[in-house]
């Protein structure tokens, strides 16, 4: 070029860097490249804060959903059907979701739209299954019929909805963080302690205002003839999480920018295989050449999936009939105790909650101290066998207290103390079920941690459909209650001889937990 040594550099509003190359010969040549420097780490905060409201939905959706279902006349054993659909959506729209906001080129970004799609799904789920009695009601519902068929279509539709709107909103958003942090390991740790810590901040958040009878009086309008004060205290709770999540995600999305994206020319051979769903194909193609030690992993961490979810389902259900013996459908007076146990219930969550964000701040320090991950995974894998077996001491405890103290007695002081202490216990364990299994599924096949995490994935949802499907005509089939779910016979072992307990007595029982055992780079499963 003819003098080019007069040139301008320029840097724009929205990233890009132009050199201009002006003379008299050269009408003037620019050259677009983009800018390296990474973005603020408050920018990153912002995107993490949104899932604090998805959080809070999800946290009340654990603690107050399955007694609800209940309260509308859905019988005890059919009541665990409810979080069937959870697995399908993930398992269907999560990589629909992924394939599409990596290939979007909406003006507005690859991430916003997804994750403004997903807040506006969320906040009409949550109306509809607030407000899925007075729906009923107001379409022919009789207030003394169970079951309120309408409403539970109602409520049905709503928690459809609420797991579609969870991965339309959750995956983009981690992948939003993932685009703010670009290639930076310690950006991209960072962007993953405090999307962590916002999602602690939200389940302590939703625990709290479940554990709380009151809230109501905040939203006069929630009571109606439809809607109890249990009802309302749900509705009022929902009305909450739509406003904080509406607030984060609107605030977050004008703050944080996120460029068009346009798809790179590329020859032939490389588009038809950019064309193809990695989501499914990539993850189905590893299970054909997956090895022994990838297989163990899977089989542990779906072993500890069946043994996690029954209690997650069903822990404040369990509060409500075996430790305060009340019954959603009985007199007002056992209603009035379901309902005490249930909101002790969501506070024993708050309590299990803020374990697990103190407890994962600490489990690469933990690991180091106790000898590498896998033999942590062991040592919790006892504790959690440990508190599952003492839900039934808390149970035995609560109902022979009520034999002295009369049927509609609150349980005492202590037995209240050792049953919120379960659950603040249990967040250890949980907390390295949260992130062992998922380091050592990337670990164990290094060539692709996207394929790693999405085929653990699968070790998740099955047993969920699982329990979902089968928790609740197993609890009938022993009697009915919560305990059988938890102490599931196929992991019980008395004397060193497999046996099924008596439907009338748990005492004795012990569930087995499956550890990993290494021996040089193997992995074997041990009980």
């Amino acid at each position: 070029l003819y003098n080019t040594t007069r040139w301008s550099l320029e840097k724009t509003s929205d990233g890009e860097v132009s050199w201009a190359f002006p003379g008299p010969y050269c009408c003037g040549l620019h050259l677009q490249a983009k800018d390296t420097a990474a973005p603020p780490l408050r920018k990153i905060i912002s995107v993490a804060s949104i899932t604090v409201g998805a959080q809070f939905v999800w946290a009340l959706q654990l603690s107050l959903l399955t007694p609800y279902v209940q309260l509308l006349g859905v019988p005890h054993k059919w009541s665990a059907i409810i979080w069937l659909n959870g697995p399908i959506s993930g398992m269907l729209v999560q990589p629909i979701v992924g394939y599409y906001s990596d290939r979007c080129t909406s003006r507005f970004g690859r991430r916003r739209p997804f994750i403004a799609s997903g807040a506006a799904f969320y906040a009409f789920a949550v109306f509809l299954i607030g407000y899925a009695a007075d729906i009923g009601y107001k379409m022919g519902d009789k207030l003394e019929q169970t079951p309120r068929v309408r409403a539970i279509a109602i409520f049905a539709l709503g928690l459809c909805i609420l797991d579609v709107a969870r991965d339309t909103l959750q995956g983009p958003c981690r992948a939003f963080l993932a685009d703010l942090a670009a290639v930076d390991a310690k950006r991209t740790l960072a962007a993953n302690a405090f999307y962590s810590f916002f999602m602690a901040v939200g389940n302590v958040l939703g625990y709290a205002a479940g554990s709380y009878t009151n809230l109501h009086i905040m939203f006069p309008f929630a009571m109606t003839n439809a809607c109890d004060t249990y009802c309302a205290n749900l509705k009022s709770c929902f009305l909450l999480s739509i406003i904080l999540l509406l607030i984060v995600t609107l605030t977050s999305l004008w703050y944080v920018k996120d460029k068009q994206w346009s798809p790179t020319p590329v020859n032939p051979d490389e588009e038809k295989t950019l064309s193809d769903d990695p989501s499914f194909g990539e993850i189905f193609g590893v299970f054909k050449v997956m090895e022994r030690p990838m297989w163990m992993l899977l089989i542990v961490t779906a072993l500890n999936w069946i043994a996690w979810f029954p209690f997650l389902f069903l822990d404040t259900d369990w509060m409500g009939r075996e430790v305060y013996g009340g019954s959603s459908e009985g007199d007002d007076r056992m209603k009035k105790l379901d309902n005490q146990g249930v909101h002790s219930g969501a506070l024993g969550l708050m309590f299990n909650s803020i374990v697990v964000g103190f407890m994962s701040l600490g489990v690469d320090w933990i690991g180091r101290k106790v000898g590498g991950a896998k033999r942590l995974w062991g040592i919790v894998n006892f504790i959690l066998a440990i508190g599952l077996v003492m839900t039934v001491l808390v149970t035995k405890l609560a109902a022979d207290y009520r034999k002295t103290a009369g049927p509609y007695a609150e349980p005492s002081p202590g037995i209240r103390a050792g049953a919120l202490s379960l659950f603040a216990v249990l967040g250890i364990p949980l907390a390295i079920t949260f992130s062992i299994p998922f380091a050592l599924a990337s670990s164990t096949i290094s060539s692709s941690s996207g394929a790693g995490q999405g085929i653990l994935n699968v070790a998740i949802v099955i047993p969920q459909m699982i329990v979902s499907v089968g928790g609740g005509p197993f609890d009938a089939l022993f009697g009915g209650g919560n305990l059988p779910a938890f102490c599931d016979t196929r992991h019980l072992l008395y004397g060193g001889q497999r046996v099924t307990p008596d439907a009338s007595s748990y005492n004795n029982v012990i569930p087995v937990s499956l550890t990993l055992r290494t021996t040089g780079h193997q992995q074997y499963p041990v009980i």
